[in-house]
């Protein structure tokens, strides 16, 4: 990739001259929201990147809650991408339909939380690569049983409480990549039974404004977005948003500048939208 690239991202053309290569695993690890109308098991078996694995955020997480796609335990995600053929050495590449969607998440999974070195999300997404014509296979490759070896930093990760204590104590800038109207609450929430608005002390940045046609912006306009939202990029950071997907586009986006003192709220607006005891505000501000 270019110089000003994230060192986290890779090209489509990289990703096809290393088609085949031993140590590498591709994940599809798409994902939509209702809205999108977008089936990401079905597009996955109507043609994929070749010798790409499906990942499932939902199916590879933690159970014992009603919330979304929460961070499983690090036994279980290792026993879980174990058995399909990933071990924590091997080179990874995430992509998603659009490019720059739901990828990170899996990204901040596996590099952040799980501590794999050598994690990387595909510049562009499935569409751009389809767009540009490239090799599909519909073909459900097979690995052989891997072991995966998990480096778990339950650090990056908050809690509710922990958010609570944030919120309160304003010990950490709050980074909301839902979008300008959910934030300011002049739309409604995707989910029923969530209240509108945001977090005391929570600054606006949507997701979608991290990307141009799929492809993650250049480092200079990276640091431009995110300072421009009132986020000062020496202080530390948690990230947020509707449930704990998107919120993971802006960490990317921190650690590609060397912003390391951040963590992701994982239970996001799905757990704090949802009841009646978390402090709310409405408004831009």
């Amino acid at each position: 990739m270019a110089a000003d690239k994230s060192r986290f991202v890779v090209s489509a053309d990289w990703l096809q001259s290393e088609l085949g290569a031993k140590n590498l695993r591709i994940l599809d690890a798409s994902f939509y929201l209702p809205a999108q109308k977008r089936d990401a098991d079905a597009e996955y078996a109507s043609g994929h990147i070749p010798g790409a694995i499906r990942f499932d955020q939902d199916k590879i997480a933690d159970h014992s809650t009603n919330l979304p796609h929460m961070v499983p335990s690090p036994e279980f995600f290792a026993a879980e991408v174990g058995k399909l053929g990933i071990s924590e050495n091997d080179r990874i590449v995430i992509y998603d339909g659009p490019g720059l969607f739901a990828s990170p998440r899996v990204w901040w999974l596996f590099h952040i939380v799980m501590g794999a070195p050598n994690v990387f999300v595909l510049d562009g997404g499935l569409d751009g690569w389809k767009a540009e014509g490239r090799p599909l296979e519909t073909a459900t490759p097979a690995f052989a049983p891997a072991t995966f070896k998990p480096k778990f930093n339950a650090s990056r990760v908050v809690s509710l409480d922990e958010m609570r204590e944030i919120v309160d104590n304003r010990s950490r800038q709050i980074a909301d990549a839902r979008s300008a109207g959910r934030f300011a609450a002049t739309e409604p929430e995707p989910r029923e039974g969530m209240r509108s608005g945001h977090m005391p002390g929570a600054r606006s940045l949507p997701s979608g404004v991290f990307a141009t046609n799929g492809k993650f912006k250049s480092l200079p306009e990276l640091r431009e977005t995110i300072e421009k939202a009132g986020i000062d990029l020496e202080k530390p950071v948690v990230t947020t948003c509707g449930s704990g997907i998107t919120a993971a586009i802006i960490t990317l986006a921190l650690e590609s500048l060397g912003h390391g003192d951040n963590k992701l709220y994982d239970g996001s607006w799905s757990e704090w939208g949802s009841r009646e005891d978390t402090l709310i505000v409405t408004g831009q501000d």
